[in-house]
C-alpha cells in the first residue's frame, strides 16, 4: 500500500504471526505494524476484503488474538491487514506496541 492510502505511520515489527482464512491456517510474520492495521509475510494466498483472524505475541511474551480485514495483496509477498473491531483493551496494547517500537528504533 502506498503512503498516499495509510492513515498511520506504519514501523519496522518482525514477529511471527499464526493467521486463518479461508484457505485455513498459516504461520508467517508481519514486516510492519501501525495502530491500525500490519503487513503478513506471508506466500499463503488470500483476497482483498477477507476477514481473517490472526494470533501473535507482543514483545512481552504476552498472546493477542485479532480480527483483521486484508485491504491489498502482493502476490508471493503478503497482504496488508486493517484491524477490525477491536476492543479497548487491544486497541491500548497495539496503541503501546507502536510507540514503544517507534522509540525504540527512533
Amino acid at each position: 500500500m502506498n503512503d498516499e492510502r495509510r492513515s498511520q505511520k506504519r514501523i519496522p515489527f518482525l514477529v511471527e504471526v499464526q493467521w486463518e482464512g479461508a484457505t485455513g491456517k498459516h504461520q508467517a510474520r508481519t514486516s510492519d505494524i501501525s495502530q491500525g492495521g500490519c503487513f503478513i509475510d506471508t506466500v499463503a494466498q488470500t483476497t482483498v476484503g477477507e476477514i481473517l483472524l490472526f494470533k501473535m505475541r507482543l514483545p512481552s511474551g504476552e498472546p493477542i488474538e485479532l480480527e483483521g480485514e486484508v485491504t491489498y495483496v502482493a502476490e508471493s509477498i503478503g497482504f496488508g491487514v486493517r484491524f477490525r473491531d477491536l476492543g479497548e483493551e487491544d486497541q491500548k496494547k497495539i496503541e503501546w506496541l507502536v510507540k514503544a517500537e517507534e522509540s525504540r528504533k527512533g
